[in-house]
This record gives structure tokens, sequence and C-alpha cells, in this order.
């Protein structure tokens, strides 16, 4: 999911920095987000089903929820990003086409003037997830790399070999 939403947060603005590529990427943005969007529904159902780990004991708890806030305000745009994106396009009328015949049908309806207010929206979301991200990313390697507290393996599937006890 992180690499899926680094390339959809550069592939945006990439989008607004090059008219000569913007349909090209433009074609890579819109099923990316579709399917950001599928996945975060997965892995937030499948988190509710499969609680993580309880942070480490270490981690005050002004940190615990500042961590949590972080991981929940991530999943909220996660989830209203593609929805803001998809609501713009509806609302500008434009076709939202996935793969070739494949179209997602409109949710909202022909406003210029929503379509406008979508797009500002769509932009100040993207760079505060952005924002999000990277001091998301930062407390993960400083926990990972300085810390070593094991806090990394809350997050992937496999194990990450923990500090050494004893040494």
């Amino acid at each position: 999911m992180a690499a899926m939403i680094l390339t959809m947060l550069f592939v945006g603005v990439a989008m607004v920095a090059s008219l000569a590529d913007y349909h090209l990427l433009f074609s890579i943005h819109r099923p990316l987000g579709i399917a950001i969007l599928i996945l975060v529904i997965i892995r937030y159902v499948n988190r509710k089903l499969n609680p993580p780990p309880e942070f480490m004991a270490t981690m005050p708890p002004e940190e615990r929820i500042v961590a949590h806030a972080s991981e929940m305000l991530m999943y909220a745009m996660m989830f209203a990003m593609p929805l803001i994106g998809w609501g713009m396009l509806s609302a500008a009328r434009y076709p939202i086409v996935l793969y070739g015949p494949i179209h997602l049908p409109p949710i909202l309806p022909h406003s210029p003037m929503l379509y406008a207010v979508l797009r500002k929206t769509h932009t100040i979301v993207a760079y505060l997830f952005f924002a999000t991200f990277i001091a998301h990313f930062g407390a993960v390697l400083f926990h990972t790399l300085i810390l070593r507290d094991g806090l990394i393996d809350r997050m992937v599937p496999w194990k990450v070999r923990g500090p050494e006890i004893g040494n």
C-alpha cells in the first residue's frame, strides 16, 4: 500500500506539473486510485477482524495516542482521496475509465462549482496525506533504527529481528 500511495502522490504532482504527459499520467492515476480504494477497504476490514498487536510497553501514552491518531487519519485519507477524485471527475462529467471499456458510474451530479471545490479539496488532502505519511514513516524509522523496540513488527506480515537481549 505504501508503494502504491507514494506512486499515486508523485503521479498526481507530475500530472499538474506536466501538460505533455497529463493524459498518460491520468490514465495511471484513475485505476490506481480505485485499486487503492478497494485495497484500503479490504485492509480496514482485515484490521477490524485481526487487530494489530498492542504498542510497545515502552511507548509513552502520548506517543501511543499520536501513533493511533496518525494511523486513523491515514486510513481516513486513503478512503477519502479516491472518493474525492471520483466525485471530482463525476462533477466535471469526465468519463472515469478504468481500463478499455470498463467505466465507473458518476457518483455526483454535474456541477462546475462542485468540481472546483472537490479539486481544491483533493489537492489539500493530498498534501496533508503526504505530510502525515512522511511523519508516520519518520516515526517508524526512528523506532526501528534508533530505539530498536520492534514497533515495525506491528506493521509487517513477517518477523523483523528484534534487539539483542542480554548484550
